[in-house]
């Protein structure tokens, strides 16, 4: 009997532990999805005062193509970044850098190159803490820990869901 409770006192330990683990990640989740909605109001906000739009700005083919009947003397290819289109790249803006309170003044290009950056890491972190939780779902799921409130049957299908790449 003592060794049986023991067992059941381990088995409730791990369930705790993956449970706690569970809800660090889901809490992660939304901070992180709380600074990507950050970013994304001010990629939108620095698109909106250069007038761009994410599809404004022509591809470098499109470019070329354009430029290629009879401009001998000048390169093939124009670089023209997609947020900052015809804006003056140079020109200084105010931005706060993450995680910090300073505030700086920065070239219009390097503001946005940041923020661009930063969400790129972000969308990659979200979909690790996604899998995370999902991992850790399913982990507390095949413990039996959630067999009264969701089947594991059903909880394995929702599990392995996955989106279709677009």
């Amino acid at each position: 009997m003592n060794q049986m409770d023991e067992q059941f006192r381990e088995s409730l330990i791990e369930v705790e532990i993956e449970a706690e683990n569970l809800l660090l990640a889901r809490h992660q989740l939304v901070e992180n999805d709380r600074v990507r909605n950050g970013n994304r109001e001010a990629l939108t906000a620095l698109r909106k005062r250069s007038r761009t739009t994410r599809t404004s700005i022509p591809s470098p083919f499109e470019s070329i193509m354009k430029e290629i009947e009879g401009s001998a003397s000048r390169p093939l290819v124009k670089e023209v970044c997609t947020t900052c289109g015809n804006h003056d790249s140079t020109e200084k803006t105010w931005m706060m850098f993450p995680g910090t309170d300073v505030f700086a003044r920065i070239p219009f290009h390097a503001a946005h190159a940041i923020l661009d950056k930063d969400q790129e890491k972000l969308e990659v972190d979200a979909k690790v803490l996604q899998s995370c939780v999902k991992e850790k779902s399913f982990s507390i799921s095949e413990k039996g820990a959630l067999a009264d409130k969701i089947s594991p049957g059903v909880l394995r299908s929702l599990v392995t869901l996955t989106d279709k790449p677009k």
